[in-house]
């Protein structure tokens, strides 16, 4: 899928500005991206330093893997995002497909670290559908690529 969102060279001068100075933002955002992502992840050793150091010393009850397993999870999610910005400055093609395996990876880090004990059955089932929604949507792009790339290459 190819766009124009912020053509570099357009033939209105404002608009050329324009789209310069939001791709500059977005670079800035990259920026800003890269730092949460060592901030998290020097949050992540933090908070094991401390649930290690602590008696029972170097051990991890459930609650504290599966939060630990959530930070980890944001970590990847940061990582994704930043992909995503990255793809965004470096050519004019919308990572679709980035973007819903991102989403899909934000819903799974949310299931594995929801407490049952604090959910209605209604988010419940709103988390599922979620999941199968996004679930569905990356396979239909999945699919379409590489029908796509089955007919751009020739059989050999």
């Amino acid at each position: 899928m190819r766009h124009e969102e912020l053509p570099e060279n357009h033939s209105d001068p404002l608009l050329k500005v324009l789209h310069r100075s939001i791709r500059f933002a977005i670079r800035i955002l990259a920026l800003l991206m890269v730092l949460v992502i060592y901030w998290s992840i020097a949050d992540v050793v933090y908070v094991l330093y401390l649930k290690l150091s602590m008696p029972p010393y170097f051990l991890l009850d459930i609650d504290d893997i599966l939060q630990t397993f959530g930070a980890f999870m944001v970590v990847l999610i940061a990582v994704e995002i930043f992909i995503n910005i990255r793809l965004y400055l470096g050519s004019n093609v919308i990572p679709v497909e980035l973007v819903v395996a991102t989403a899909l990876m934000a819903v799974a880090r949310k299931v594995i670290v929801l407490d049952l004990k604090l959910v209605s059955a209604d988010q419940i089932v709103g988390l599922a559908l979620v999941t199968i929604s996004l679930g569905v949507t990356y396979w239909l792009i999945k699919k379409k690529s590489t029908q796509a790339n089955e007919i751009i290459k020739p059989e050999s």
